[in-house]
């Protein structure tokens, strides 16, 4: 499931994302938090693993371009996406290049576009965390080998006293 997040002042802007976002992507499971307040959506950022945040840039307390600042000294891997109806070409400039969002839209949002940029969040998104798993041992090659060319071979029986049951 992926798990995004949503941050506008305005509570309009917000329910819209959230229906367009559901509409688009109905089949798949998400999990969509929504914030007015750029804090307290930073502050959840910090106890909740995030895919993607999609934010406002206007907003009171913190703007936009600040608040993905902070993602990205908090979460790293988290895709940033900026909303805004400014298309003010030093604005989008500071965006990308100070807090490295992903993409940079426009309000009123296209559909298609939405889509396709969430979509290909989410693929970078499931890179990162790809990227940093961990590899698997040798032994545990080896046992996912043994196990595929003869299923069974590891689950060993044992009676009460630890003896191996054939």
């Amino acid at each position: 499931m992926s798990r995004i997040l949503l941050v506008d002042d305005d509570p309009h802007v917000l329910h819209a994302l959230q229906r367009a976002l559901r509409l688009l992507f109905q089949h798949e499971q998400l999990h969509i938090d929504a914030f007015t307040n750029p804090m307290a959506a930073l502050e959840h950022i910090c106890t909740c693993d995030v895919d993607l945040v999609i934010s406002d840039y206007r907003m009171p307390q913190l703007n936009g371009a600040e608040l993905l600042e902070a993602l990205k000294e908090v979460a790293p891997d988290t895709v940033r996406i900026m909303l805004s109806a400014s298309a003010e070409f030093d604005t989008m400039l500071h965006t990308i290049n100070q807090a490295q969002a992903f993409r940079f839209m426009l309000k009123p949002w296209n559909p298609v576009e939405l889509e396709e940029n969430v979509r290909l969040a989410l693929a970078l998104r499931a890179r990162l965390v790809a990227a940093k798993a961990p590899a698997p041992s040798a032994a545990e090659l080896e046992a996912a080998r043994l196990e595929a060319e003869e299923p069974g071979m590891l689950h060993v029986r044992r009676d009460a006293d630890g003896a191996i049951l054939l």
